[in-house]
């Protein structure tokens, strides 16, 4: 199938401001991607750049007053719902890779040191591996109630489970960081996640968050939110947590005065073989 997706953002700066801004989809995804846009109104100059996680990140300085953000893709997908493969073992943290030893440690909103034992205590009976990751992300969509009236950018794994109220990101945080607890690598994702498959009604379109762990020899998808394998993820951005795939970072004041995301799935395509 093809997805078209998109987004269009409007900030009122007071001032000229630079931005770095993660709204480009994942480089991963660069085989399936048919075409893609981004383009500013007014007009600025645009640097492109792949970070260390390798997100394609833009830079430009807006100038002072309105400026419209706008930008998408439309890409190749295999229509197939996320893997579900119970068997994923669990690797001993010697035998990890190096490549994956960051994302068990703790980072700005996935607070490990005040999680550990709370982790241990709930999960060192469960079987290690995809088991243990299932069982954790069963934990943390029983355990916070969704809801856009409860989001809040500070907020922690540890607040995130105290408080028991949040969005995709506050789900996402906590189960990352009670995998890492578990010595399982863990890192936060976030992309478009449209209603492809999911009976009406449907919610506002927004950017996603759920997060991969890494079992059985590669990364494999979880979304404790949506807590059901989904069709028709495109990532834009990988990180330790939200704070390495902000949307948009300003470098001075910055209103966000208009947002709209959408994924539609084309009609009359065929699959990716």
């Amino acid at each position: 199938m093809r997805i078209r997706v998109g987004y269009q953002l409007s900030y009122n700066c007071p001032k000229e401001t630079p931005f770095i801004l993660n709204l480009n989809i994942h480089a991963s995804r660069d085989s399936e991607v048919i075409s893609s846009s981004f383009a500013t109104n007014p007009i600025v100059p645009v640097t492109q750049y792949q970070d260390v996680f390798d997100n394609r990140c833009s830079r430009i300085v807006a100038p002072a007053g309105r400026i419209q953000i706008t930008g998408g893709g439309l890409v190749n997908d295999t229509g197939l719902p996320d893997a579900v493969v119970p068997s994923a073992y669990q690797h001993p943290v010697e035998d990890l890779p190096e490549s994956t030893l960051l994302f068990l440690l703790g980072s700005r909103y996935c607070e490990t040191d005040r999680l550990s034992n709370i982790a241990w205590q709930l999960f060192s009976q469960t079987v290690p591996g995809w088991p243990r990751v299932q069982a954790i992300c069963d934990y943390v969509h029983n355990l916070i109630t969704f809801g856009y009236e409860n989001a809040r950018s500070t907020r922690s794994a540890w607040e995130a489970y105290n408080e028991r109220v949040g969005v995709c990101r506050d789900f996402a945080h906590l189960a990352i960081a009670l995998c890492r607890c578990m010595n399982i690598p863990a890192r936060y994702c976030t992309g478009y996640l449209g209603d492809i498959g999911v009976p009406p009604p449907y919610g506002v379109m927004d950017f996603a968050a759920w997060f991969e762990a890494y079992v059985g020899g590669r990364w494999y998808t979880f979304d404790p939110r949506n807590h059901v394998p989904r069709i028709g993820r495109v990532l834009i951005a990988r990180g330790r947590d939200a704070a390495d795939v902000a949307i948009a970072t300003t470098f001075g004041p910055a209103t966000l005065e208009g947002f709209q995301v959408w994924t539609d799935e084309e009609s009359g395509n065929s699959a990716v073989a």
